[in-house]
Formats: C-alpha cells, sequence, structure tokens
C-alpha cells in the first residue's frame, strides 16, 4: 500500500518531536502506513539558552522510547519540581512556589478553606504539599533505595534542548525517517491552494501530502505560502525581548545544583534561572518598549553578580500569539510559526509536544482533511488562550507600583477578559475543580475566535484545565495573596495561625531522611562532573 508522506520543514525541537513522535505513534500499521521525512537548513543558527519542561514530557519519552535517566545523560538533565516565583507581588524578596506534587484530602478537600480561615502565616502551598520546603532543602525527588518516603515526587526536566533535539534526530533517522540537510528555494502549490512540494537546492523537489511548518517565525509555509494569519495576542503579555546568558560551572558553581526554576522579576520584567549539569541558563524576559536592551543586558549581569561581566550574552526577539489556524489545507504549523506564550511556566515545548500528539490522533489517512483540522485546530486555541490566562494572571494581581512597566501590567485594560470573568466570579466564592468543567462565566465577552477565512469552529475558547487546573491555580491566587482582604471580611480579623496538616509534617520528616541532595544525586547516578563551589551565596 502506497504510504502516506509527511514532510517536516524546519529541525530543532520542534521539528524533531515531530518527527520522532510521528514515526513513533503511526508505527506498524501496515495497512496505513506512513512515510516521515525532515528537512533543514545546515546554515540556520542554533540557540541553545537551556529549556524546562512540564510533567507532560514523560508521555513524549515513553512514545519515543526514551528512558528518563538516559534522556538525562544525553541532554545535561536535572530535575525540576516547582517553579520559585520571587519579588512578583511587592517587589521586596517575597516568593511563593508552583509545584507539581500536592496533597488532597479525601472525600472533600477543605485546604483552601482551612488556610483561608487561618492568619495566612504560613504560604498555601506549603500546607499542600513538601515540594516547597523540599526546594529550598535542594533535594532531590527520587527517595534513596530502601527508604520509608514511598513513590517519588513529581517532576519535570531542565534540559538543553539542542542536545534534546539531536537525541530525537538519532532515534528517528535510525528508525527509517529521511533526514535531509538542505536549503527550501521554493514551495509549489496544486491548483486548489494545497502545497504541493518543496523545491531544494540539492535534492530536488521534494513531494509530499502533509506538510509540517516548524520553520518557526519564519513561517515558511503556513504564512509565506498559505497566508494564514498571526493573531497578535502582545496587549495582555507585553515582553517581546529575552537576554540570555550561560554562566558555565567551570567559571562560577555556586556549590548546588537547584531542583526547581527561579522567576525572579527585575525592574521591566523577569529573569529565568534554569540550571543544568554543566551551566547555569538566564534570560530576562521583557519589554523593549520600557527598557533598552543596553540596560537589560546591565541589569542581569548585576543580576547574577561580578562573575558574569566577561560572560557573553544573546538578546532573542519573540512575539506573542498565535496562528489564526494552526492547520490549513495540508499543513499543519507546529512551534514558534503555531504560536508563542512567553517561558514563564515552561510551556513553549508543552505546545509543541500537544501540536504532535493531537495531530497522531487527528492524522489525515485518507484524504478528507477539513473536519479534522476543525477539531485539531479547536483543541489547540483552547489550550493556547488557557495557557495564556494563566500566565496573564501572573501579571495581573502584582502590587508593584517601583516601574512603569508593573504600573502598566496590573491596569484593567491588560486583563484579558477570560480571566478578568475567572477572577470576579472567584471573588464570589475561591475557585473549585467545578470551575474548569465548560467553563463560562458572568460577564465573559463572547468573542469569536479570528477564522482566517477557513471553515472551522469559531466559538469563544474555553479553559477545559488542560495543563493548569486547580492546584497550580490555587498556587498563584494565593501566592499572590489573592481574596486577602475578602477573607478579613468573611473570617475576621482576628483568625488562627496557618496549621500545616499532620501529614505534610510527617513527609517532610520523611524527605529530610530519605531525599538525597540534587547535586548529589546527579553526580552518583548521572556521572555530572564535581565542580569546585564559588565563596559566599546560598541556595
Amino acid at each position: 500500500m502506497t504510504p502516506k508522506k509527511v514532510l517536516i520543514v524546519g529541525g530543532g525541537s520542534a521539528g524533531w518531536m515531530a518527527a520522532s513522535y510521528l514515526e513513533a505513534a503511526l508505527r506498524n500499521n501496515d495497512k496505513r502506513p506512513v512515510e516521515v521525512s525532515l528537512i533543514e537548513s545546515p546554515d540556520v543558527p542554533r540557540i541553545g539558552v537551556g529549556e524546562a519542561t512540564v510533567p507532560h514530557i514523560h508521555h513524549i519519552l515513553s512514545v519515543v522510547g526514551i528512558e528518563p535517566l538516559e534522556f538525562m545523560r544525553r541532554v545535561d538533565g536535572t530535575f525540576k519540581q516547582a517553579i520559585k516565583y520571587v519579588n512578583w507581588l511587592h517587589g521586596q524578596g517575597e516568593h511563593y512556589y508552583h509545584g507539581f506534587d500536592t496533597f488532597r484530602v479525601q472525600p472533600i478537600d477543605h485546604s483552601a478553606l482551612h488556610w483561608h480561615m487561618s492568619d495566612r502565616s504560613v504560604p498555601y502551598c506549603e500546607t499542600t504539599s513538601v515540594q516547597p520546603v523540599v526546594c529550598e532543602l535542594g533535594r532531590a525527588p527520587i527517595p534513596q533505595r530502601g527508604s520509608a518516603f514511598g513513590a517519588p515526587l513529581k517532576f519535570a526536566f531542565h534540559m538543553n534542548a539542542l542536545k534534546f533535539a539531536d537525541l530525537l534526530c538519532e532515534i528517528s533517522t535510525a528508525r527509517g525517517v529521511k533526514h535531509y540537510l538542505d536549503h527550501v528555494t521554493d514551495v509549489e502549490l496544486h491548483d486548489n491552494g494545497d502545497i504541493a512540494s518543496v523545491s531544494t537546492r540539492d535534492n530536488g523537489k521534494l513531494e509530499a501530502d502533509l506538510f509540517v511548518d516548524c520553520t518557526g517565525f519564519q513561517s515558511l509555509l503556513i504564512e509565506k505560502n498559505l497566508g494564514v494569519d498571526w493573531v497578535d495576542c502582545s496587549q495582555w503579555l507585553l515582553n517581546d525581548r529575552a537576554v540570555t546568558m550561560n554562566v558555565p560551572y567551570d567559571h562560577h558553581y555556586p556549590g548546588y545544583v537547584r531542583p526547581y526554576t527561579t522567576a525572579t522579576a527585575l525592574s521591566n520584567g523577569w529573569v529565568w534561572e534554569i540550571p543544568l549539569q554543566n551551566r547555569k541558563a538566564l534570560g530576562y524576559v521583557h519589554s523593549s518598549a520600557t527598557i533598552s536592551e543596553e540596560d537589560a543586558t546591565k541589569e542581569i549581569r548585576a543580576f547574577e553578580g561580578s562573575h558574569a561581566e566577561s560572560l557573553d550574552t544573546r538578546t532573542i526577539h519573540f512575539k506573542v500569539g498565535h496562528r489564526a489556524k494552526a492547520w490549513a489545507r495540508n499543513c499543519v504549523s507546529i512551534g514558534l510559526a503555531g504560536n508563542f506564550i512567553e517561558p514563564l511556566e515552561s510551556t513553549g515545548l508543552y505546545l509543541s509536544d500537544l501540536a504532535t500528539v493531537m495531530l497522531a490522533q487527528h492524522f489525515p489517512f485518507d484524504d478528507d482533511y477539513e473536519a479534522l483540522a476543525i477539531r485539531f485546530n479547536r483543541i489547540m486555541a483552547n489550550r493556547f488562550y488557557e495557557i495564556l490566562d494563566f500566565i496573564n494572571m501572573h501579571y495581573c494581581l502584582t502590587r508593584r507600583q517601583d516601574t512603569e512597566y508593573w504600573r502598566e501590567v496590573q491596569k484593567p485594560e491588560r486583563i484579558n477578559d477570560r480571566l478578568a470573568a475567572k477572577l470576579d466570579f472567584w471573588r464570589l466564592k475561591p475557585p473549585s475543580a467545578s470551575d474548569f468543567v465548560d467553563q463560562r462565566f458572568p460577564a465573559q465577552a463572547d468573542r469569536p475566535l479570528p477564522d482566517a477565512g477557513l471553515p472551522g469552529d469559531h466559538r469563544p475558547p474555553i479553559d477545559t484545565a488542560g495543563i493548569f487546573g486547580l492546584e497550580s491555580y490555587e498556587a498563584i491566587l494565593y501566592g499572590m495573596d489573592f481574596l486577602n482582604e475578602e477573607c478579613a471580611e468573611w473570617y475576621g480579623e482576628d483568625r488562627p495561625t496557618t496549621r500545616v496538616p499532620p501529614y505534610i509534617v510527617e513527609r517532610l520528616k520523611l524527605a529530610h531522611q530519605s531525599l538525597p541532595p540534587h547535586e548529589l544525586w546527579l553526580s552518583q547516578v548521572l556521572g555530572m562532573p564535581r565542580y569546585p563551589a564559588a565563596s559566599g551565596g546560598g541556595r
């Protein structure tokens, strides 16, 4: 039987995730075979800034067949158990965590209610999870063999995304994915407007049934040839630049490797700190409208310390938004060609991962693509706006007044209407799991999705908690002191001291005994080199 041909244009993490996953998910079907190829330019510069993932990464690793330990060895990987937010509320050194491992009381969980009725003197997340304290202790999430701790804590990873792409390329090509290192010189269309082939400098015409655009913001296929517009969302997320820096451990090693990502708010944005096995990656995400590249570079150097003065920096330009239709005709856009939201919650790789998984689930074995594309586009739009709401919330709840930037991000016009409707509703009653079922709140605007002149499901997007559910919202809302005034009105000013549940206390005792220091685990299990520690500093 003639195989269905898929040509992925563009490599990097997005392209090779698509190639490896489609090959793995669609193989072993003799009745409906699929042939996957990928073409990438040998001259496109590769940018390695360090990447953080969400736990969904375990799915693609499992399907492709990569063991987690081998993955970590190959990509300089470390554990990520949470994101630690610093200086987001008042800019005065306060912090809170958004972790992955939350304890829920059954059959009815009143954790949030009990916390609201207390003086809130203990951070909310420390009453529902051991992970904030485990992170502060710098411990790995996997217990020592034979300990009484039980199952490992939930985790994601930090990694070198360039090495991840290389690993996926190695696996994919060994399994039959065709790899072309070549330049695309032209794109030809059928009379009906579908893509027929791409012309290359050295390999002639490459024909396919389905094309996957992984060419980044260049959007060679989906925009330049099919004309599908980009929907700008910068009204709600102002940042459009990132000054990046790598700090090799042989240049400066603080003596530890944090098992979490740090997001520290600075004067005009925030800086990520992503620890790998051989370096720390940093990036100052900011708005070019409120700070110059020169001043942003000075600020990230000052943030890192005097040892950063000699290190190179690079500025990355980006735009927040999404393709009006991620799948148009016989072309699917994945990665930056399809959407981008700033990396505050590590969703860049996740959106590429999701698009690839959805494409495999909606793969067009026959020639009727329209119904599959409609459903694919609906899922991707819903998830994009779900993430947009969640990231937007970090900014609009701030009370910082120290710079124009922080005063601007909390203005009403910078809060998208879906999020505003959620927050208004949650001031009447705190969020609960039912709020993410067929979500529709009073006063929510009824704005359809853009149609790009193509058929589809253009209803307003809804939030189904596909990635950020109740626990995630509670972590950010209560970390940012949401409902503080309402709780004083509901429960009075004189409230009892916050109590940490016995289960959390007991599990923390076991954590002290059972969870090894992160850097020790990396050294003993993965062979991370031992570096001489710089003087001073702390976790």
